[in-house]
């Protein structure tokens, strides 16, 4: 389940697999060239699409986004490109 709250200045997004838990937990904020991120809650796994989400979350709102995963088992690859999309999606509208 994908769940966005929107802001004017950012977003929180929740990722959770299963049940709606808090899992790992990313904090990114634009600055130029690249995005700052600071991991707030670590996660057990998915690191790397954690970051990459949030900091491309900022990348787009030129914002503070938090990015929360809550991901039992390791995601494929074709999971992770939907994933990508459907927040993208989401984000863009």
């Amino acid at each position: 389940m994908v769940q966005v709250l929107r802001f004017d200045n950012g977003s929180f997004v929740s990722i959770t697999e299963g049940q709606e838990k808090i899992g790992g937990m990313l904090a990114s904020i634009a600055t130029e060239p690249v995005p700052s991120t600071v991991t707030i809650i670590p996660p057990k796994s998915e690191s790397i699409f954690l970051k990459m989400m949030s900091d491309y979350l900022s990348s787009i709102t030129k914002g503070i986004n938090i990015v929360s995963a809550f991901i039992p088992q390791k995601l494929d690859t074709k999971t992770t490109k939907v994933l990508m999309t459907k927040i993208k999606e989401i984000i863009e509208k």
